[in-house]
Formats: C-alpha cells, sequence, structure tokens
C-alpha cells in the first residue's frame, strides 16, 4: 500500500485528493497539506483525514507517507519536488512543471539523483479518446502525421495573480501546457521554433498596470521533425469549457474531444439546445483517475511514468519560447 500525501486542496488538489482516498486499488490517502488553515480544515473534513499539515516540509519529514501529489502554484514546485526528491518520497507534479526550464532540469536531475518516480501532470494522456486517437496515429491510420492543432477555451476569468507574466507564465502556461503537450505527443516530436501573438480582450482589470497580459493566444509552431503546429488557447469565453485536437496526416484526419456535456440534443419552437461543458473538472474527471492510478502502478511496478519529468521540460520551453515571442513580435527558436 502506497501512502499518499496531497499538497495543495484547491480545485485538482482536491480531484486528486478524492480519487486517493478511495478509487485507486494499491494507494491510499493518509494526509492532507495546504498553508491556508481553512482550505485544509475543510478539505480534511470532507475526506475523514485526520493528518494534516501547514508546512510541506513537515510532510517531508513523515516517515509513513511514500509519495506526494503538488499541487501548489507553479512558482513552488521546483522547491517542492526537489526536497521531497531528497526526502524519497515519489512525486506527481501538476503541470505546469515549473516556472523555466532550470527549475526544470533541477526536478529531474533531483529526481534521478534520488531514485524516486516523477509523474507530470498532463492527464488528457490518459483519456479513452485521447488515447485512442494516438493508437489511431501509431496504427498509421492517416499516414505520417502533418499539421496538429490543438484548442483549450476555458470560462474561467483570470485571477489577479495571473496578470503578472513574469509570475505566472500567463495562460501559455496556465491554460495552453495541455495543447503544447498534445502537440508533442501526437506529432511525435518536439517543438523547434515558434511564433506567437496575444491580446487581452476580456480582462479589463489587467490593462493598466499589466499591459503585456494577454487573455488570448494564437502560436504556431515548428517540429523538428518538419511537421508544423497550431494552439489556441483562451481565458474567460464564458460559453463553456473547449478541448480539441485536429491531427492532420498524409492520408487522412483525426478529430479529438467533444463539447457537448450530454449526447442529446433538443429541438422545440424555441430553437434548438444541446448541454455545453462547463468545466475540465467534468470532461477529464476519469482521466485524472487512470493519471493516478498510473503513478501508483509507476510506484508499485519500480517502471518509468507514463508521463516523464522531460515531458513537462519540453512544455516549460515552449512557453517561455511563446512567452518572448509574444514580448518581442518575432518567431523564437528553441534550443536544447
Amino acid at each position: 500500500m502506497i501512502n499518499i500525501c496531497v499538497i495543495g486542496s484547491g480545485r485538482a488538489g482536491m480531484i486528486h485528493a478524492r480519487n486517493f482516498a478511495g478509487r485507486v486499488d494499491g494507494a491510499r490517502l493518509v494526509a492532507l497539506c495546504d498553508p491556508v488553515q481553512e482550505a485544509l480544515d475543510s478539505a480534511a473534513k470532507e475526506l475523514g483525514i485526520e493528518k494534516t499539515y501547514t508546512d510541506y516540509h513537515q510532510v517531508l519529514e513523515d516517515p509513513a507517507i511514500d509519495a506526494v501529489v503538488v499541487v501548489t502554484p507553479t512558482v513552488f514546485h521546483r522547491d517542492i519536488v526537489c526536497a521531497a526528491a531528497e526526502a524519497k518520497k515519489h512525486v506527481l507534479c501538476e503541470k505546469p512543471m515549473a516556472m523555466n526550464e532550470t527549475e526544470c532540469i533541477e526536478m529531474n536531475e533531483a529526481a534521478d539523483k534520488h531514485g524516486i518516480k516523477l509523474q507530470i501532470g498532463f492527464m488528457r494522456r490518459f483519456d479513452d479518446s485521447f488515447r485512442y486517437a494516438k493508437k489511431q496515429i501509431e496504427s498509421g491510420a492517416i499516414g505520417d502525421v502533418v499539421l496538429v492543432k490543438s484548442v483549450t477555451h476555458g470560462p474561467s476569468v483570470p485571477q489577479p495573480w495571473m496578470y503578472d507574466i513574469k509570475k505566472s507564465n500567463g495562460p501559455l502556461a496556465e491554460v495552453s501546457s495541455h495543447d503544447i503537450d498534445a502537440l508533442h505527443w501526437y506529432s511525435g516530436s518536439y517543438i523547434s521554433e515558434v511564433y506567437a501573438i496575444a491580446g487581452n480582450y476580456r480582462s479589463p482589470d489587467a490593462r493598466k498596470d499589466f499591459p503585456d497580459f494577454y487573455d488570448n493566444v494564437v502560436m504556431t509552431a515548428r517540429f523538428n521533425s518538419g511537421a508544423q503546429g497550431v494552439l489556441d488557447g483562451a481565458q474567460g469565453v464564458r460559453y463553456g469549457y473547449d478541448s480539441r485536437v485536429e491531427i492532420l496526416g498524409t492520408k487522412g484526419i483525426i478529430h479529438v474531444g467533444r463539447n457537448q456535456e450530454h449526447s442529446v440534443l433538443t429541438v422545440s419552437p424555441e430553437g434548438i439546445h444541446s448541454p455545453y461543458v462547463q468545466s475540465w473538472r467534468t470532461l477529464f474527471l476519469d482521466a485524472y483517475l487512470e493519471e493516478d492510478k498510473a503513478f501508483v502502478a509507476s510506484v508499485a511496478n519500480d517502471t518509468a511514468p507514463l508521463v516523464t519529468g522531460m515531458d513537462g521540460l519540453e512544455a516549460v520551453r515552449v512557453v517561455n519560447a511563446g512567452n518572448t515571442s509574444i514580448i518581442e513580435k518575432r518567431p523564437v527558436s528553441i534550443r536544447r
């Protein structure tokens, strides 16, 4: 039995916590950690967890804990993951992996040095539809991949802490990290060059003090393989949660994703209506569960995680290159 502590009890943190509280064989949630006492108490009460911490250092000193799930603001990821590795705790770290390439490299080196598993939280790789599309590509159904286009439009209005791009890395990190990983995964290649344009269309509160903030971004990409990529990201769209991918090959195309809450279409004199998905928390709920199961299997069987620290590093490289492209209004090459 692998004993888990979830560090961070926000929206994504609670998804993981609920899974480990009783839905993942071979693992159990034994502790929670959050610096905000009110949030910690609420989470512990819901899940029936008695052991709680407000300082992650205390978690790492607990010999009863085998692994941690890091679901904190990105700026804290490097310190927590490196400390967890030194304490011999396996880690599932939510995306974005870290703020920059250097931090990601330090995290990977710490995991390798101390022999712990480090999995990055790109849960879309565990969604049934996304997985099926990957198998179709690998079977040669559409020939060679020529172009991957990924869309994520989120309904939530950006939080004020996101306005400072230097501290948050902006929507490319917070919203579009999953799209970047999808581009890498489906193309089978890493991005070598990007050109991005962005604008602030829905966040008037940010315009005066944070002129570089954007809530809409379009990025084109060139892969090492020669294939092409397009990313379309947006925050505060209001209409619902929208996640789709299109993979164009030399002899076919694959469309991935859905945006209907149910497969029901209502037609009446008032018009046509189909409920739209309102949150990633419902659309990818099963994917989160499969992601958590895969993490436990990796630890239990001593196998490589299905989403590695290298995958996280490559996504962060693209985020940083994309933000540079937006600010400097030019294509940016990614050097490794």
